[in-house]
């Protein structure tokens, strides 16, 4: 991150409003703005898990999605999300697919940082391996989605929260979103 990366700020309706250094979005007083997740998948219909590297601002560690970013102003998000798997994955990304567009999230670390984000979440399928960006991600692993999604059940503190709570959305890890299990 620089001083001349810039995020898009939002208002409660999802409309941009602006733009702020990125180093000023992520903090204990953090502003609504545009974010993005995606999970990719490989050709045997495993999903990549990423772990955050230690010197990430916020979940600094923490299992996480295959990777997540912001788009940089007047950036489409789909650029963003090819953009960002080069840089902390070195994948090139086929069959990308918006699987929940409207995803909003607030979380606070146990730092007291606060992620709070508009953050459309897509799927896809990886072209080759990883080859992982120290800066961004530490470890990777290829897992069957149902053996993350009991990972997810057994243990939700051991990774991001805002993959928690899209795995409760999406049919992706072979799970019934925990808002149907009653019916």
């Amino acid at each position: 991150m620089t001083d001349t990366d810039h995020v898009v700020l939002l208002d409660d309706d999802g409309r941009a409003i602006g733009t702020a250094p990125k180093s000023s979005v992520h903090g204990t007083d953090t502003a609504l703005h545009l974010a993005f997740s995606c999970h990719v998948m490989n050709e045997e219909g495993q999903v990549l898990v990423t772990r955050r590297a230690l010197g990430k601002t916020t979940w600094p560690g923490v299992w996480s999605n295959s990777f997540c970013g912001h788009p940089k102003p007047a950036e489409r998000v789909l650029q963003a999300v090819h953009r960002r798997a080069e840089y902390e994955l070195g994948l090139t990304l086929a069959d990308i697919e918006l699987a929940l567009p409207l995803f909003r999230y607030r979380a606070v670390d146990v730092n007291g940082i606060v992620e709070h984000e508009i953050c459309p979440v897509y799927t896809a399928r990886a072209v080759g391996e990883p080859v992982l960006n120290p800066l961004e991600v530490v470890d990777a692993r290829w897992v069957d989605p149902r053996d993350l999604a009991t990972a997810l059940d057994a243990t939700p503190w051991a990774f991001s929260p805002w993959l928690v709570l899209q795995a409760q959305q999406l049919h992706l890890f072979g799970r019934v979103p925990a808002q149907r299990q009653a019916s």
